[in-house]
């Protein structure tokens, strides 16, 4: 992460006097960061899918895999006519596994034109592979430019679907997808709003910057939404989240809910992190944030 030493840091941000006085000053070792990512990891592969899985099923819905050029798709919305509002769905690191599909079919149930897509698409099916320290160095290497440009063109996509009204276009996500909410806001202005689930704060050679690093940047409505027992996310790290939407006036606009004594993955229904009382409750809280927000 970037120190307040560090020349090199974005114009207005790291360097704003007001922002220094409010960040905590303690460092945050990445290596230990990392250590601690990888020890609270899962690979899908690696283990079953729990039977407390939630599995919506398509009735009354319509959509499915597709492909937007080469990019693997997969979109659910309710049978019908009329246009609905959109909700991009970002992956976790694992790419577009069923998790991501039944979200998309839960926001199809709720109103929704629900679509996600696999930003690894290129690096091979990491919902496949065992071993999650492979899993995160594949998906350490795509850079933000070339996931950007692959949701830009997802994007656009929705908007020629004669069910998709991308006029109301809400993003969310959860972990890797999570930060990528914040990041992602900050790049597409048709983003009316966005809900991250404990959205990673650190870094990679190919994501050089993190959510704290663009709090400046972020002008449309994001609610991040966190464990508090999270090994891979501590709490110092996102009071600094908290402190930079603080420094520009933007608390109101991006709040932040910890959740306390829960673990990362905490809405993840197919790993054993799952916490059902602290998910419903922030599912409901996403759909209320996308209502309030003209999401809906």
């Amino acid at each position: 992460m970037l120190k307040d030493s560090d020349k090199s840091a974005p114009e207005g941000l790291w360097t704003n006097d007001h922002f220094n006085s409010l960040v905590p000053k303690t460092p945050i070792d990445r290596r230990s960061f990392i250590a601690a990512a990888i020890a609270a990891g899962f690979a899908v592969a690696a283990e079953p899918v729990l039977a407390q899985a939630i599995k919506t099923p398509m009735d009354g819905l319509e959509g499915g895999d597709a492909k937007v050029g080469d990019i693997p798709i997969y979109y659910a919305v309710k049978k019908g006519s009329g246009k609905r509002p959109v909700i991009l769905v970002v992956p976790e690191v694992f790419g577009l596994h069923e998790y991501q599909k039944d979200i998309c079919r839960r926001l199809a149930k709720a109103g929704y034109f629900g679509v996600t897509l696999d930003p690894f698409f290129r690096l091979g099916d990491l919902s496949k592979i065992a071993d999650i320290k492979e899993v995160l160095a594949k998906a350490n290497t795509l850079a933000d430019q070339q996931a950007f440009a692959d949701m830009d063109r997802v994007v656009d996509w929705a908007g020629k679907q004669k069910r998709a009204n991308i006029s109301k276009l809400g993003i969310t996500g959860h972990c890797r997808g999570g930060r990528t909410v914040y990041m992602y806001t900050a790049h597409q202005p048709k983003i009316d709003a966005g809900v991250a689930w404990y959205g990673g704060l650190g870094t990679t050679p190919a994501q050089p910057l993190t959510p704290i690093d663009i709090t400046d940047k972020i002008n449309k409505p994001v609610l991040g939404l966190y464990a508090g027992a999270d090994q891979g996310i501590p709490v110092e790290m996102i009071q600094r989240l908290e402190a930079g939407f603080k420094a520009f006036g933007k608390e109101k606009l991006c709040p932040i809910i910890v959740y306390p004594d829960v673990p990362h993955g905490f809405h993840a229904d197919y790993r054993p992190s799952y916490r059902k009382e602290q998910a419903e409750d922030a599912w409901k809280k996403m759909l209320a944030w996308f209502k309030k927000n003209g999401v809906a």
